[in-house]
């Protein structure tokens, strides 16, 4: 890993989203202050300090906690800024950009995620021995189409 967070791409641009979303709600009607605007607000802030929380854990295991944490955060946000857009709150250029932003976040937060993953050696398929499957009801039989809606199993 970098120096600091601060160093992540990812970070810098939930930064930049925090930053759009405020611009934004400060547009919002007043009688939002305590509802959709705090609440923007808060998942916001909670997109950058997550990934930042986490760079700083111990283990890649929290690392990738913390980067759940931000995503939630970040589907969040776009979710607010859909019903901002509905309740016709704020500029367009404004929402607009916090929606490309948070689109933007999310998908450097899935790469982070995948970066940080730890990957699983492949097993080639003649290696890994028969499937059994397990009904929906518990019961484990052969690899062979059931009847049942089953799920498998290695």
């Amino acid at each position: 890993m970098g120096q600091s967070f601060k160093d992540l791409l990812t970070w810098q641009r939930a930064i930049e989203l925090t930053i759009a979303v405020y611009k934004a709600t400060a547009e919002y009607p007043d009688s939002e202050r305590f509802g959709l605007t705090g609440q923007m607000r808060r998942a916001a802030v909670s997109v950058a300090s997550n990934i930042a929380e986490g760079y700083g854990r111990s283990t890649k295991g929290e690392y990738m906690l913390f980067l759940g944490h931000a995503r939630g955060s970040c589907s969040e946000v776009e979710t607010q800024i859909v019903i901002s857009k509905t309740l016709e709150f704020g500029t367009s250029t404004n929402l607009d950009l916090a929606e490309k932003l948070c689109n933007d976040v999310g998908r450097l937060l899935g790469g982070l995620m995948k970066s940080v993953r730890p990957q699983q050696p492949s097993v080639p398929q003649s290696l890994r021995g028969p499937q059994r499957q397990v009904s929906v009801a518990g019961e484990v039989s052969p690899s062979v189409p059931s009847r049942h809606r089953s799920i498998e199993h290695p």
